[in-house]
């Protein structure tokens, strides 16, 4: 039965209805092991977490997930059960009988999901043994003191113990393949492989170790791929032995992938192999009934965004919020990884073509980045509170003039306005008005930060000088802790802040995938990316004009510094150009590209075949038609 798309993915001319190929899933079973199953870490939970649906609608009871056991998450997050198959439970008992913690149960997530998750610390105890294993199945050796690489190894050890378990008592019954994610899990892979245990093995890298943190240390990555002596740079960063667990994972594996084209180069330079199947990353995608409901969300969620922002600028709040505009960047805290090094200079150049060209349109840039801090500063807090009373006073005012113009008009006159308050309501007014007065600019930072005189985003404000004056067209808050609906502060989740913001800005320098414009994608909301992201190469390769889409392309790789920033500079002014019509048909465009990162097409690439030559896999979406074509509405540009 073919898939059926949605009204919007109509609109892109050339896109296939998916033929529904049987897989031969009633005699294998389909094991995912990440670090990240059930425990939030980083990017891979959301790739897990999102992929688990479509996984489950075809792999149905033959599909189990892999990871560490940590009390919390699996009382809050997992319902226990028994494993559905005899032999799972026969090689779960045989752990628990030789002292080692192994839980079952359903992840509580879209799909419900088995997983089979591992007490590391119950298997601690065999730390020195399962080392013993690792040097002599590869000669790898793991330093006593990094607890991370040790803890790998343990859960991995005990992975390979439960495979060779399972494998002794399904015999031929049926297969196993093992999906092992990024090198925490890679341990398991080699230890099974050192085994010859009969089942197939994928490794999947998102990001190569050594490649992250060499571009954490602002070296000229991408144009220096074949110069770098690895095993060198990997010693100075201390991380060889990880290195060499990655290494290791990738080459044992039967079959390599990774999540982009871009990352697929790398890995080939840092890890000697070229990936078997270019695999992107998805999302599990919601339609909404209504066809523009997401510019409703849109619109409600941007209110109670203008109600921080009226806290926060209390005593400075003259600019007008129906014309301000919320760009946002977000995400682990890399500094240049990330790009927001070049968005904060993008932000003051920004800043003064507004003040010249007299706009009369303000941009609140916010960084969404957790760092170290000492809780809500008082200032913040403050502003919030300021601005309540100031609700609570004029509602108050409202709820009286309000009950003497209906006893007025009932009474058959009409109120004289100068009287219908009286003098003590206007003193409480006042006092209201009063109460907003500051003497201090807006701060940039809503937390106390530890490393306040270190901070890199901080530093840079205090370099290029916005510091949220009256003067200034850009005004910036910082917000160092992931977002909540619980926060006493800016009480919204992460999906309905994105949802309420105009556009997003990730001009990363290291992004392997890129799921933060993603995100924004397929909630209607235009981004900014990078040539050096995977997504911002997907859009490239798949999407004829992707600026006309709200995708917003910043060339890093063939630009100097200076140069990207001034080509992103000219984005972020063409947008803040843009009349509120422009951006309403914008954000329609955008949601129109949802389904190209829906996991029910990208699932269907990556089941390219293994042995298939890696510059072929990566035009599979391509010859599958997945090309958006320029929209008509878009005005032909004369050259």
């Amino acid at each position: 039965m073919p898939l059926s798309r949605s009204l919007s993915m109509s609109s892109l001319s050339g896109l296939p209805l998916w033929e529904e190929d049987d897989l031969p899933v009633e005699n294998l079973l389909l094991f995912e092991v990440a670090w990240e199953v059930t425990n939030k870490v980083g990017g891979i939970y959301t790739v897990i977490q999102t992929k688990a649906k479509i996984t489950v609608d075809e792999w149905g009871e033959n599909f189990f997930m892999m990871g560490p056991y940590y009390e919390h998450n699996f009382k809050t997050q997992v319902e226990q059960c028994d494993p559905p198959i005899a032999a799972i439970k026969v090689a779960m008992d045989s752990l628990i009988n030789s002292g080692c913690q192994v839980y079952f149960g359903r992840w509580l997530i879209e799909g419900s999901p088995y997983v089979i998750l591992f007490d590391i610390g119950s298997a601690a105890w065999n730390l020195d043994r399962w080392k013993g294993d690792l040097w002599d199945a590869c000669s790898i050796g793991l330093p006593y003191h990094d607890r991370e690489a040790n803890d790998s190894l343990i859960l991995g050890s005990l992975i390979a113990w439960f495979f060779k378990e399972l494998t002794d008592q399904l015999r031929d019954e049926r297969n196993i393949i093992a999906h092992f994610h990024e090198w925490q899990a890679g341990a398991g892979l080699v230890l099974s492989r050192s085994r010859k245990l009969p089942m197939a093995t994928v490794f999947t890298t998102h990001a190569t170790l050594l490649g992250r943190y060499l571009c954490a240390g602002n070296v000229d990555f991408y144009n220096n791929l074949d110069k770098f002596n690895l095993d060198k740079e990997a010693g100075e960063r201390q991380i060889y032995h990880r290195c060499c667990l990655e290494r290791a994972a990738v080459h044992c594996a039967h079959v390599f992938t990774t999540v982009s084209q871009i990352t697929a180069v790398e890995a080939n330079h840092m890890l000697h192999r070229n990936p078997d199947v270019v695999t992107p990353n998805g999302l599990n995608v919601k339609k909404f009934s209504a066809m523009h409901e997401f510019q409703n969300l849109h619109s409600t969620n941007k209110t109670q965004i203008q109600e921080f922002v009226r806290g926060h600028f209390y005593g400075h709040l003259d600019f007008n919020l129906e014309k301000t505009l919320f760009f946002f960047i977000a995400g682990r805290y890399e500094f240049s990884n990330k790009g927001a090094d070049i968005f904060l200079e993008s932000l003051s150049r920004l800043n003064y073509l507004l003040r010249v060209h007299k706009s009369d349109v303000t941009v609140v840039a916010f960084f969404i980045m957790p760092a170290k801090t000492n809780n809500f500063n008082v200032e913040t807090l403050k502003g919030q509170a300021v601005r309540k009373q100031l609700w609570d006073t004029a509602q108050f005012a409202k709820e009286k003039f309000g009950k003497r113009l209906y006893e007025a008009l009932l009474r058959g006159e009409i109120p004289d306005m100068n009287k219908i308050l009286d003098r003590d309501d206007f003193t409480i007014m006042k006092r209201a008005i009063f109460a907003t007065q500051r003497h201090t600019l807006p701060p940039v930072t809503t937390h106390n930060m530890l490393d306040d005189s270190t901070d890199q985003i901080l530093a840079n404000v205090r370099r290029i000088g916005l510091f949220n004056s009256r003067n200034d067209r850009v005004k910036i808050i910082f917000h160092p802790e992931f977002l909540s609906s619980t926060s006493p502060l800016l009480p919204m989740d992460y999906e309905e802040f994105v949802r309420g913001c105009h556009l997003g800005v990730f001009p990363s320098y290291y992004e392997p995938w890129g799921y933060t414009p993603g995100e924004c994608t397929v909630m209607g909301i235009p981004s900014v990316t990078t040539n050096l992201s995977g997504f911002g190469c997907f859009m490239e390769e798949h999407v004829s004009d992707p600026a006309a889409y709200g995708i917003y392309i910043v060339d890093r790789r063939f630009r100097s510094a200076d140069e990207s920033c001034n080509q992103l500079t000219k984005f972020l002014f063409s947008f803040c150009q843009q009349s509120r019509r422009q951006r309403i048909i914008q954000r329609n465009r955008t949601e129109r590209l949802s389904d190209l990162l829906d996991w029910r097409y990208l699932g269907r690439v990556s089941r390219s075949l293994p042995d298939r030559d890696c510059t072929l896999c990566r035009n599979d979406i391509s010859q599958m038609g997945l090309r958006g074509v320029r929209p008509s509405t878009v005005p032909t540009v004369k050259t």
